[in-house]
């Protein structure tokens, strides 16, 4: 059994490190898709080519008690305002909150318009984000990407694929970049280990290439259990070579990692960013861990986040 557990650990030894992450010169895409891309990767943000996005679909998707500790950021305003003080890549959110709030910072900020969404009241077993808006409301609301959840291996994903087969001909028409939210959910991906493992996430950014993605946001894979399958299950690999493993599947996805619930240790977060950014993302979509603190302590760590992503220049 011993000889076994070394044989397949070498037979899936992390890969090498590349410089060769993906950059918009590198992307094969139409030219309203690059010039989309180019304003959010180098006309906002950082400006070099990585992105910073700040994401509010999760009122959503979570209900309102996720404003619970700082109340102030159940105003849109405030997101806004965070997104342009703060020089965001882009700002993430639904069509309602896109059209009710964003007459006072069209040109300002990008917008990410999030086609479909849903709530956490029904359980995960057999998720499925319905859709509420179309290409053409992004295009009519002035976006520069949508943004389209996919729940990878849920019993339902034949229903989020099929929906995706039409957004991604409109976005192909229409020259609009897809952002996926790859997530995996469901039934068969609790009994094999769960949302969270390599395993798990090293799927979905390989799905997020095969379905036509442009960017993919990925939480941070886990060190995976004894449920998940093989090769994982006999994988021992530290953070570093999980991250650099999601990212290479991703291939020529650019990929951005999830900053999840938030962590009161400014410099946790940061070390989060710089691993992130180390493993050969093109940047992060961090909601609560920056709305969820004061605005002047978000504004702060916006900036320390900014310092990092200028040092990776793509």
């Amino acid at each position: 059994m011993k000889r076994k557990s070394q044989s397949v650990l070498r037979a899936v030894a992390a890969p090498e490190k590349t410089t060769a992450w993906p950059s918009l010169a590198s992307l094969s895409v139409s030219h309203g898709k690059r010039v989309r891309l180019w304003r959010m990767l180098y006309a906002h943000g950082p400006g070099n080519g990585t992105l910073a996005v700040l994401p509010l679909d999760q009122g959503l998707e979570h209900g309102p008690t996720d404003f619970f500790p700082n109340p102030a950021a159940l105003d849109t305003d405030f997101q806004f305002r965070l997104a342009v003080e703060g020089d965001y890549s882009a700002i993430a959110l639904g069509v309602g909150l896109a059209e009710k709030y964003m007459k006072e910072y069209c040109g300002r900020v990008p917008l990410i318009l999030k086609l479909n969404g849903k709530t956490n009241i029904a359980d995960d077993g057999e998720a499925v984000s319905p859709l509420s808006a179309s290409v053409e409301d992004a295009v009519r609301l002035g976006a520069d990407a949508v943004g389209f959840t996919l729940y990878v291996g849920s019993p339902r994903e034949d229903v989020g694929i099929r929906d995706l087969q039409k957004v991604r001909q409109d976005c192909e028409r229409l020259g609009m970049p897809i952002v996926m939210w790859a997530y995996p959910r469901g039934r068969a991906i609790n009994a094999k280990g769960g949302k969270g493992t390599l395993f798990a996430q090293d799927y979905a950014a390989r799905v997020s290439e095969e379905l036509g993605a442009d960017i993919v946001k990925l939480h941070e894979p886990e060190e995976d259990n004894e449920r998940s399958p093989e090769p994982y299950r006999s994988l021992r690999e530290p953070a570093p070579a999980r991250l650099r493993r999601v990212v290479r599947s991703a291939g020529r996805v650019m990929v951005l990692f999830s900053g999840g619930v938030k962590q009161d240790n400014d410099a946790a977060v940061t070390r989060k960013v710089a691993s992130y950014m180390d493993a050969g993302a093109t940047g992060v979509m961090f909601g609560r861990n920056m709305w969820l603190r004061s605005f002047d302590q978000a504004l702060a760590l916006t900036r320390q986040v900014h310092r990092i992503l200028a040092r990776h220049s793509r």
